[in-house]
């Protein structure tokens, strides 16, 4: 049962978060040279790494533990791996809300049936209730851009795909880092392990794509804002937030993002929000009001743990 404190820590924390991440995509329209795999690069890997090193000397006090609990942590690195690659490819495909809305909007959803499968959590009203308005807020901003850039066109359904991809990665390295968390490893060594890890796997795309960062300063500026700003201080919050509320809750929290996004998309890039758009930015406020309401209407509850469930 989550105490007021933590509820109303992890929330903000989580809050935060969704907030830095929701300038990534903007960020990116930048350095239009950088192709997505190499800004996925920079951005995760480098902040993953950085991650690692502020908590090598907890990962190194916790080793052990950090060892007996590998799968999570394996299965974290990997999903750390392919999200950033799967998400800016998704924006580049799609554009920036409908990229980021897919790959954050999809991700509540996932990871409850994560939950739901490996864990036995049961979903309640109430987060069925604010799930429901935040997917419905997704599709209206999805089908609003569609409308305006040409939702028939392949490289935009690559891009929903992708987002999709993006969407249960975010997902499940979340759950895997909480599962961490659960079996004992303090937060930091959690999210510096499974993120310095994943940061440690797109090292080789970050060489295979990341010449282009030292070809112009605006590519490098780009670079160094993802790495530092969203993807370093913005997971340390998220991991702050994560350590106090379910996962579930967590993504479904940064619903925050695409509307950010969104945002963002429309005052600096020029993408062109229609009223329906503006309607589906509304749902999803709804919908985090829904989630973060106080501790008697918590969106999750413990269920049963299945048999068959490990």
């Amino acid at each position: 049962m989550l105490s007021s404190g933590q509820r109303l820590g992890g929330t903000a924390g989580v809050l935060v978060a969704a907030i830095l991440w929701g300038t990534t995509g903007t960020a990116a329209t930048y350095a239009p040279d950088l192709s997505p795999l190499a800004v996925g690069a920079v951005a995760m890997g480098i902040g993953g790494l950085l991650q690692g090193l502020i908590a090598a000397a907890s990962i190194t006090r916790q080793r052990r533990l950090i060892a007996r609990h590998r799968r999570f942590l394996l299965t974290g690195a990997v999903a750390v791996a392919v999200y950033p690659l799967a998400f800016y490819a998704s924006m580049r495909y799609a554009g920036v809300t409908v990229g980021t809305v897919i790959s954050i909007g999809s991700a509540p959803l996932l990871s409850a049936l994560i939950e739901y499968r490996l864990d036995g959590l049961r979903l309640t009203r109430q987060w069925i209730c604010g799930a429901a308005a935040g997917i419905a807020g997704m599709v209206l901003l999805c089908l609003a851009e569609g409308g305006e850039h040409g939702s028939g066109n392949n490289h935009v359904v690559a891009g929903m795909l992708l987002g999709l991809l993006a969407g249960f990665t975010y997902s499940l390295y979340s759950w895997s880092a909480r599962r961490l968390m659960q079996g004992g490893v303090a937060p930091r060594a959690a999210m510096g392990a499974t993120f310095g890890a994943g940061g440690l796997l797109l090292m080789p795309v970050l060489l295979l794509t990341g010449a282009p960062l030292l070809a112009a300063w605006n590519n490098a500026a780009v670079g160094i804002y993802m790495a530092l700003v969203p993807m370093f201080v913005g997971y340390l919050c998220y991991g702050y937030g994560l350590a106090r509320i379910p996962a579930s809750m967590a993504t479904t929290i940064t619903l925050l993002e695409p509307v950010v996004a969104a945002l963002l998309a429309v005052l600096l890039v020029g993408e062109r929000l229609p009223p329906s758009g503006w309607a589906g930015v509304g749902l999803i406020v709804a919908c985090l009001a829904v989630i973060t309401l106080p501790p008697g209407l918590l969106p999750f509850r413990p269920g049963r743990r299945r048999t068959d469930t490990v």
